[in-house]
């Protein structure tokens, strides 16, 4: 995989992520307001926050694993031939 396809593929799992922990957020954010008169305001203001903050922190925790050999066994070329 080319550095080039690396980077598109963590930024669409960045983005993919973030609306499904961002709808989390202010799911839980509502029920936590839910008796304030400015519920949906409140929770709208976490998930906005949240979803840009973190997105960028994803993809950076992203980035030095693709960068970090952490957990990757060498492979031997008879292994890669028969793959």
């Amino acid at each position: 995989m080319g550095l080039k396809s690396a980077n598109k593929r963590h930024i669409a799992k960045t983005l993919t992520w973030r609306v499904i922990a961002t709808t989390t957020t202010f799911i839980l954010s509502y029920l936590f307001f839910r008796d304030d008169a400015h519920a949906i305001q409140k929770a709208s203001g976490v998930a906005g926050t949240e979803f840009f903050l973190k997105m960028f922190l994803y993809y950076g925790h992203e980035r030095l694993w693709y960068k970090t050999k952490f957990g990757i066994e060498k492979r031997d070329k008879s292994d890669e031939q028969s793959v």
